[in-house]
């Protein structure tokens, strides 16, 4: 697994009027995590990073707010963004589609690509494509399971959290976690 790049470790120290050095470490200790679940949700390295850098932005405008309400406010405003961006990408395929184009989809990162002299290839490559066949399932859920699922599940968010953070009841949450948990088990099924 790549490291993040040096534009979300910027973004969350270059920010000015940031006063407060509690919200710079709370922002250090999600960046990573909020960046997983950007590129899980939304399959493509640049949005994921573009997603996570106006998230980190958007949540300096509640710095004064209490340091315990940053986690579930931070991850309502990742949320939304990668709301956003799944309703723009689908308007540019439309567009693209009616053009008559082919999809703008990149190749990876020929850096990605080169491999770690400290771990072993074959274990890499299963990780790999176990992560590829997360994300491609993660994608076919309904959007309201889908989030349920990476704040909790990958997150580590409570039931509470995760109800403030997606706007709906606790129960919601259980519904939601429950439903997508059992479409992944069947969509994974090969990876048991």
């Amino acid at each position: 697994m790549a490291d993040l790049p040096a534009p979300l470790t910027f973004a969350a120290r270059s920010l000015d009027g940031l006063s407060a050095n509690s919200l710079d470490g709370f922002l250090a200790g999600v960046e990573r995590r909020a960046f997983r679940l950007a590129e899980l949700a939304l399959g493509h390295r640049e949005d994921a990073l573009d997603a996570v850098q106006e998230a980190m932005i958007a949540l300096v405008r509640y710095r004064l707010r209490a340091p315990s309400e940053w986690n579930p406010l931070f991850w309502r405003i990742l949320r939304r963004e990668l709301t956003d961006r799944h309703r723009r990408n689908a308007v540019k395929r439309r567009v693209l589609a009616f053009l008559g184009r082919a999809g703008d989809e990149e190749g990876e990162d020929p850096l990605e690509m080169l491999p770690d002299p400290l771990e072993d290839p074959a274990k890499r490559h299963a990780d790999g494509v176990a992560w590829r066949a997360l994300g491609k399932a993660l994608r076919t859920l309904p959007r309201r399971q889908r989030e349920c699922f990476l704040l909790r599940e990958m997150q580590g968010l409570s039931v509470a959290e995760t109800a403030m953070a997606m706007g709906c009841s606790e129960g919601s949450v259980k519904t939601h976690l429950s439903r997508a948990l059992a479409s992944l088990r069947e969509q994974l099924e090969d990876w048991r």
